[in-house]
């Protein structure tokens, strides 16, 4: 079978630790996801300053553009571009990142405004744990990828893997299937739902 289309899937590290293990979790999905008829790209969304959304409604005023002038707005259009979505944040203190907060809050507001622009775009979540909280840091994530009409593939068990110190993830055997298998997965339906 052939498809015509081609097909983006964007990452987003919420992590401030650029090479670090939820940027190589986030990789290793997008290598295995690199074939012929997908593009992948990587945007290093951590360690940069953020504000959080205000909840003014001026992004209801300005179709597509949140009214805080910063990186955001830069992001939001190659989401929207985007065919497939994949966020990895670390998990601080059971939770996600505030980048990755910031990003839900203010891009699922814009999308609102801008014809539910996320509607029917696959999309999937990574954490990188010591121990206990990822399951409540994807959950974060994933409420967001629902309510805004999202399409959530799975794996072949929680997209997370074992990884404090530097390049655990890389030794988390488990975790790198994880990620291979939820990277074919993505890319599995992206084709189906292109085709």
């Amino acid at each position: 079978m052939q498809y015509l289309e081609y097909m983006k899937i964007l990452a987003i590290n919420g992590s401030p630790r650029k090479g670090g293990n939820t940027e190589k979790m986030l990789r290793t999905v997008l290598e295995v996801c690199s074939t012929g008829s997908v593009e992948t790209a990587f945007f290093q969304a951590g360690g940069r300053e953020v504000r959080g959304c205000k909840a003014c409604g001026g992004c209801g005023k300005h179709k597509g553009e949140c009214v805080q002038k910063d990186w955001v707005n830069d992001l939001y259009p190659q989401m929207k571009a985007a065919d497939a979505l994949l966020f990895g944040t670390p998990t601080y203190f059971f939770d996600l990142t505030p980048e990755i907060k910031a990003i839900i809050d203010r891009t699922g507001y814009i999308s609102r405004h801008d014809d539910f622009a996320f509607n029917r775009k696959v999309a999937a979540a990574v954490a990188a744990v010591r121990r206990a909280g990822a399951i409540h840091a994807l959950d974060s994530i994933q409420h967001f990828f629902l309510i805004n009409g999202m399409i959530v593939p799975g794996s072949s068990y929680l997209n997370m893997s074992l990884a404090l110190g530097p390049g655990d993830a890389e030794k988390d055997a488990e975790g790198i299937q994880t990620m291979r298998d939820l990277g074919e997965n993505l890319v599995w339906l992206l084709k189906k739902i292109k085709a």
